[in-house]
């Protein structure tokens, strides 16, 4: 019998292709958003060691119409990677990865997966999102990521799909974005994702 995760994902893949199918003859609503390479380089006490360059062939995979990868650094010492991946929209299948499946197929395994909520100031509520504590070799890291779209920030696969047909239907829009921020195991990264959150929020117009 399939697994009740698999069957689901796979309802929530159908109602998505039927709601973009049924939109197919309208043109889809893309709102406007600065490039991310306009992202700030000093947010607070952080600063940008040095920026990313994403393969071609990598590029090819990942599909977004937009991209950031970037180091910093904040005045304590400590160090955050931050990736973001934007898609403008969904309809032609170009869909996030989730680090879920990136991360083992990149070689590293995890002894954490659980979810935390991250307070941001000007937010009433907490932000739920994903972390994962992974290890390759030596090297251990914890991985925190989330999808963001519209006026919301979703941890759960299942969900960020649900809600991209459900805007795809209310709202004629399938735009989302994939962050994910990368720290040494030492540190959590809920710190960096505070002091850069809003600054994203405004950059994309995303929640």
């Amino acid at each position: 019998m399939l697994k009740r995760p698999t069957v689901i994902l796979s309802m929530l893949f159908i109602v998505q292709g039927a709601a973009f199918y049924g939109l197919a003859w309208r043109t889809e609503a893309i709102p406007q958003s600065k490039p991310l390479s306009t992202f700030p380089a000093v947010i607070g006490e952080w600063r940008m060691l040095r920026e990313g360059v994403i393969e071609q062939e990598e590029r090819d995979v990942l599909r977004a119409d937009d991209y950031l990868t970037r180091q910093y650094a904040g005045s304590s010492g400590k160090t955050a990677s931050l990736f973001v991946a934007y898609f403008r929209s969904q309809r032609a299948g170009q869909t996030p990865h989730s680090p879920k499946n990136c991360l083992p197929g990149s070689g590293w395994s995890w002894s954490v997966a659980d979810t935390i909520r991250v307070n941001i100031a000007g937010r009433a509520q907490p932000i739920e999102i994903n972390r994962y504590v992974v290890s390759k070799n030596d090297e251990r890291a914890v991985v925190l990521y989330w999808y963001q779209s519209r006026d919301r920030v979703v941890a759960s696969e299942y969900r960020a799909a649900a809600f991209t047909a459900w805007d795809a239907l209310r709202y004629n829009r399938t735009d989302t974005g994939l962050v994910r921020v990368v720290t040494p195991v030492a540190q959590d990264g809920v710190e960096f994702i505070q002091a850069f959150f809003m600054s994203l929020r405004q950059l994309q117009k995303l929640p």
